[in-house]
């Protein structure tokens, strides 16, 4: 399957581009990007603009979070453009240092009056006007370090205990501390990125199977011996019940309603009931449900449609990168399309009732400063990676 897989993705290609076909490509990538953060900023607008009605957030003004949503994205949008004249064959290089740095991050937040606590969670580094989340930093560590190792090791992954079981242990660690937190939604981001780097890697088809079924496993142990997961779990399953309806499953069952509410048009922009501090995070994790009540169903099936795009262009810049030989390239960029195209998956399966609630944000779209500036700092990795293979179309040599 694998060998199939990379001889496919090896097939020659047509490198007489027309120039002009080289910048609408780039552009399409750009163009999406933009579309997401503008929908973005109207529903954390939209979804924050009776906050103020809250006891918690009384004191804020009714612009504060558009304004901070804004100044992150023009953080991200900076670093996007700084990243994008990063060569990556740096990348390549500093992968390393960098996954180390993301693990010193995730210790540095549990360090007592150091980490800051929100809701029970210590997930966050203050830095004045924002806070950084490590768990963020660490999702594109993860990506540029499992490129780099499946590069160093590609004659080795048929192997577990010297190709596999490295990566393996480092992605554990990651989970560790990531589970003190703790932050088990980032860690299965985490996880499904290692676990689709490694496939798409040319990881030995039996070894990576076995690997799934233990990764499985332990996530089920998890849950289980964790009381308040395993709550999560039963209210996930009977969200109506009367036992969980005003509890664990209040933000699923007021997210249904919003989407019920929507029906297929939608109530119209700003005209959200559920967001009149009665869904909680309708801003953040929960920020879909605000979408579909507004925009109904049409309108999530344009957020669906966006996302796959964005996913799709991933996963093709990186199959073009493979075919021209630069495989950590290559990785990097299906790596991209793995962490925007998962998370949002469990992102609006969350919101949809088809998966347990778990604290995820919707990429480029959900309120978030280190979400926001780290998916855009990815996005512009992807946006070099695309423009370093337009460069070896017009017979560039690129190093």
């Amino acid at each position: 399957m694998f060998k199939s897989w990379f001889k496919s993705a090896k097939q020659p290609i047509n490198t007489t581009v027309n120039p002009l076909l080289n910048l609408q490509r780039d552009t399409s990538l750009t163009l999406l990007v933009i579309i997401a953060l503008t929908i973005g900023c109207i529903f954390v607008y939209s979804a924050t603009i009776a906050i103020k009605a809250s006891a918690k957030f009384s004191d804020y003004n009714e612009y504060h979070f558009l304004w901070r949503h804004t100044l992150s994205i023009f953080l991200g949008i900076s670093g996007m453009m700084i990243v994008r004249e990063i060569k990556v064959s740096t990348w390549e290089k500093i992968a390393p240092k960098l996954f180390i740095i993301s693990l010193i991050a995730l210790i540095i937040v549990l360090i007592p009056h150091v980490g800051k606590s929100v809701g029970g969670a210590k997930r966050w580094i203050s830095l004045g006007i924002l806070n950084f989340q490590p768990s963020e930093l660490i999702k594109l560590a993860t990506i540029l370090y499992g490129a780099n190792y499946i590069v160093r090791k590609i004659d080795k992954m048929h192997l577990f205990k010297q190709g596999i079981l490295p990566l393996t242990i480092a992605v554990g660690a990651v989970g560790v501390l990531l589970l003190l937190e703790p932050d088990m939604g980032a860690f299965m981001v985490v996880a499904l990125i290692a676990a689709g780097i490694l496939f798409l890697g040319g990881a030995n088809g039996r070894l990576f199977l076995i690997l799934l079924v233990v990764c499985t496993l332990v996530f089920a142990s998890i849950i289980w011996f964790s009381p308040w997961r395993r709550q999560r779990i039963f209210a996930y399953l009977s969200p109506w019940d009367e036992t969980f309806v005003l509890d664990k499953g209040y933000q699923l069952t007021l997210s249904l309603i919003a989407f019920g509410h929507g029906e297929w048009f939608g109530k119209g922009l700003g005209a959200s009931i559920q967001k009149l501090n009665y869904l909680p995070e309708a801003h953040t994790d929960f920020i879909l449900a605000v979408i579909g009540e507004e925009l109904g169903f049409i309108g999530l099936a344009g957020m669906v449609i966006l996302f796959f795009l964005i996913s799709k262009k991933a996963f093709l810049i990186g199959r073009t990168a493979i075919q021209f030989e630069k495989h950590f390239a290559g990785l990097v960029a299906q790596g991209v399309g793995l962490w925007i195209g998962g998370q949002t998956f469990i992102n609006m399966g969350v919101n949809l009732g088809l998966l347990p609630t778990k604290g995820l944000t919707l990429p480029l779209i959900s309120y978030g400063g280190s979400a926001i500036i780290m998916n855009c700092i990815a996005i512009g990795i992807l946006m070099r990676v695309d423009y370093e293979n337009h460069l070896i179309m017009r017979g560039e040599v690129v190093t």
